[in-house]
């Protein structure tokens, strides 16, 4: 039986507005950094031009103006009904677990752990932490879920490399390193990132199978790309002095314990929204109980990177018409490189979510399918949903606050060029 969210997803005309609107809001990405240069040449506009400037509002407002045009167009039962048809799991997830993971006590554990290999190992500790900030967190993504290590790295790598003294160009190489290390570094595992958790189930991918067909490359990977980058960085990295902020006064093992249950609640309950939500609401009920031991929860960040994938999730919809026959008409190698230029267009998980929909895909193309996707997930803000999360907490450590996207894709070029060779390769 049809129903008006059917009507409106195989309706020519929405489909070709769906699409118009979805390219502009792709050039506005491109674009922000300009807003945001705007907003300093032109102080009477300033507030316009930085809302127009923030990356993460971006596929929201395009969302409003699509829904807004569904209105005018079809009605607005019709309008209303796409909108809740769609699935908003993914962004309220990455929404809780960006707060949950980025809470004083597990920022402070993680950084105890790798502060002590730091110190332990034989050579400069400021060039260790980056190094693992870059390669050993971009890994833990596979057990903690990639937004998690994007978030966690985010906050660790900003007073080390995202900061003043630090060349730009070198703060963009060492972005795009983090974006594809969190994009490929969570294949370890068949749930933590967004692109494999979408073809698991109908593909019959477990955990075993992603470790043995694409986690050890990945690993190799990271690891090369990390090392280049800490490499470039040696001569500019200096001890910081706010490192042990976090650590001064001593937070009980029992609070830092119930951080680290309600993270792994969290991931546990990953697709189901209403228990999730309800363990979330009690974290921040606890938070406000043992107020001493926290900072300020970032939940603005939180909230416009789940508005930002919201947004992603109603343009998306309407997209299916004209990627779907892209990935289903290509060959496997053509497709490998296909996706990594398509995920770069719209998010890797809505991409390989389409490819599991299609009948009789090989095991070859299943492959090169998933791999392209998580190879591509780093080169724009909008191409693996933990990205925007990384923009939110490193954009102010870049000139005019903001992150350019020609500068973030320039930055990724080189890893992601070396975690397609050994996903092609090896």
């Amino acid at each position: 039986m049809s129903t008006p969210a059917d009507a409106i997803v195989h309706s020519a005309l929405m489909q070709s507005v769906g699409a118009s609107i979805f390219g502009l809001a792709l050039l506005h990405t491109f674009c922000a950094k300009q807003f945001e240069v705007l907003a300093h040449r032109h102080p009477r506009h300033a507030g316009l031009l930085h809302l127009l400037g923030e990356v993460e509002v971006v596929f929201g407002f395009w969302a409003f103006v699509l829904i807004a045009s569904m209105a005018l167009l079809s009605g607005s039962q019709q309008a209303i009904a796409y909108a809740e048809s769609l699935q908003y799991t993914e962004p309220l997830f990455v929404f809780v677990v960006m707060v949950v993971a980025a809470s004083k006590p597990v920022l402070s554990i993680v950084q105890k752990m790798l502060g002590a290999v730091a110190r332990a190992a034989p050579l400069p500790t400021p060039l260790v932490q980056a190094w693992l900030g870059l390669a050993v967190v971009p890994l833990l993504g596979s057990l903690i879920t990639e937004p998690a290590a994007m978030t966690l790295a985010a906050l660790m790598l900003s007073r080390q490399i995202f900061k003043d003294g630090i060349p730009e160009h070198l703060k963009y190489g060492a972005l795009g390193v983090l974006f594809v290390n969190i994009s490929i570094g969570g294949t370890l595992t068949s749930y933590a990132a967004p692109p494999v958790l979408m073809v698991a189930g109908a593909w019959n991918w477990d955990t075993a199978f992603m470790a043995a067909t694409f986690g050890w490359k990945a690993a190799l990977a990271v690891l090369l790309n990390a090392s280049g980058i800490a490499f470039l960085l040696r001569r500019h990295l200096r001890p910081d002095p706010e490192n042990q902020a976090l650590t001064e006064e001593p937070i009980p093992l029992s609070v830092s314990l119930i951080h680290l249950l309600v993270l792994g609640g969290v991931v546990t309950l990953a697709h189901h929204p209403v228990l999730f939500l309800g363990l979330f609401l009690f974290f921040l009920g606890y938070t406000q109980a043992y107020a001493r031991y926290q900072n300020p929860l970032i939940l603005k960040e939180g909230l416009l990177v789940g508005f930002f994938l919201a947004g992603l999730v109603v343009l998306g919809g309407l997209q299916q018409w004209w990627l779907q026959p892209i990935v289903s008409g290509m060959a496997p190698t053509a497709l490998f490189f296909g996706s990594v230029g398509l995920t770069a267009m719209t998010d890797n998980a809505a991409l390989t979510y389409l490819g599991s929909l299609i009948e009789g895909i090989s095991s070859t193309s299943q492959y090169m399918l998933v791999a392209g996707a998580v190879t591509g997930g780093g080169l724009t803000v909008i191409a693996n949903a933990p990205n925007p999360a990384g923009v939110a907490l490193l954009k102010s450590g870049f000139n005019d606050g903001s992150i350019g996207a020609v500068g973030l894709l320039l930055g990724a070029l080189i890893p992601t060029i070396v975690a397609a060779l050994f996903f092609l390769f090896l």
